[in-house]
């Protein structure tokens, strides 16, 4: 089996990698080929002996989408993007990633024609819902952005399902909640705090919380974003039917109880560590987002998250720590 994966030196798709790497194949298929995509080189995932090509390139750019589909991979993994916060500030740029570069790979695969129709896994965003918000938001809540992240996130929903409808593909649109902890440095996702306030005091660092401990909102770990990649890939059009993108489960909670959780699972030294430093920025785009989702659906195809808030600071510290927490 043949994988291209889009966004491949990004936090998900290095994830995803090591998911697919320990699996050994998908769909009970072996993997014999990787193609790793991303404007920066990624690197070539440890352990895995089939062929490789990393490929350095904006997908927006004329021929680089059709490059990649030539060899016709089996299953597209689409990841590729500008987070929130640099989508708002840099709309050009935001834009050129996150719909055309979609546009790009998704016509690419069209144009092959001959029969080729490779599955292809989205990663949307809760960023697509706008308020005034339910308690709870199902899969069949209207698209009405708030942001320009979340508008490019839900005109690429919209054509993956057309270009699935009309037969050029068979798409699986991946609602995600807030990805929390990511490994690594900061970036400049607006959501990016949620993540911050638990690394960095996990490795004796302060951090920094720019919004309200009553903010709520609903997160998953990487490795089960990994997870939901993978399973989309699984599922069939008569499984999904004719909504194809949908929303993710995950852990509700509001900023406070995550720092209880980071309290109860490394101590009050740990968490001493976040200080308060309000950001109007990224107060306000965080007020445009859902809190709650209804994710029956995903549930009942079979999508799995984390229990607890608990729970997803364990696995940072087993997945991205060695076990270890700074003292």
């Amino acid at each position: 089996m043949h994988i291209l994966i889009t966004g491949a030196a990004g936090m998900i798709g290095r994830k995803l990698m090591t998911r697919l790497t320990k699996d050994g194949g998908l769909n009970g298929q072996p993997i014999d080929r990787l193609t790793l995509v991303d404007v920066v080189a990624p690197e070539r995932p440890p352990g895995f002996n089939g062929t490789v090509e990393l490929i350095s390139r904006d997908l927006a750019d004329d021929g680089a989408a059709a490059a990649v589909i030539a060899a016709r991979p089996d299953a597209v993994f689409h990841l590729a993007g500008v987070v929130s916060a640099e989508a708002e500030t840099d709309l050009e740029k935001g834009y050129r990633v996150n719909l055309d570069g979609t546009r790009e790979l998704l016509d690419a695969i069209r144009r092959t024609g001959d029969g080729y129709r490779p599955k292809v896994m989205f990663t949307s965003s809760c960023a697509v819902y706008g308020a005034p918000f339910p308690d709870a938001i199902g899969d069949d809540f209207h698209l009405t952005p708030l942001t320009s992240y979340g508008t490019a996130k839900a005109m690429s929903e919209l054509l993956l399902a057309d270009y699935t409808r009309r037969g050029f593909l068979d798409g699986v649109g991946v609602r995600l909640p807030a990805i929390c902890v990511r490994p690594g440095k900061p970036n400049k996702a607006a959501s990016g705090f949620f993540s911050s306030i638990i690394r960095e005091p996990l490795a004796g660092e302060e951090a920094l919380l720019p919004v309200s401990e009553s903010v709520l909102h609903t997160f998953a770990s990487p490795r089960s974003a990994a997870g939901f990649l993978v399973h989309a890939a699984s599922l069939t059009r008569e499984q999904l039917g004719d909504r194809i993108n949908l929303a993710m489960p995950g852990v509700c909670c509001t900023v406070g109880e995550q720092i209880e959780a980071l309290r109860r699972v490394a101590g009050d030294t740990v968490a001493a560590r976040i200080r308060r430093a309000k950001d109007d920025l990224v107060e306000r785009i965080v007020a445009g987002w859902p809190h709650r989702f209804d994710a029956r659906r995903a549930l009942a195809l079979g999508f799995t998250a984390e229990k607890d808030f608990d729970e997803i600071i364990r696995v940072h510290i087993e997945d991205d720590r060695g076990g270890r927490v700074a003292a």
